[in-house]
């Protein structure tokens, strides 16, 4: 299995962000080939100390491999995604991807 994991920080306007992000972003995501699960927040909590969390909204996808992931993001559905991000993330956006190697 492969992950995507894409960490948001603050926009400058959070109604607009979730807005977007929904009617328009993840059904765009959606689309990706070979896409097995998604998912997203834009409910963080706060940390230990009370204090807010360092980012405003999370999403995660599984592939079934890494092939399967970077034949997704080559795809042009992949490229729609990736050139979407500037249109709602003011914000930016950090991605990580990785191989699950444990767990249940």
């Amino acid at each position: 299995m492969h992950k995507l994991v894409v960490l948001y920080p603050e926009p400058e306007d959070r109604t607009a962000f979730i807005e977007y992000y929904e009617k328009t972003h993840l059904p765009l995501a959606a689309q990706l080939p070979g896409l097995r699960s998604w998912r997203y927040s834009t409910d963080i909590s706060l940390d230990a100390q009370g204090n807010p969390a360092k980012y405003f909204a999370i999403f995660e996808a599984e592939f079934s491999d890494v092939e399967a992931f970077r034949v997704a993001m080559a795809s042009p559905e992949g490229q729609a995604v990736a050139v979407d991000v500037p249109n709602y993330a003011t914000g930016g956006a950090i991605t990580l991807d990785y191989e699950i190697t444990g767990g249940n």
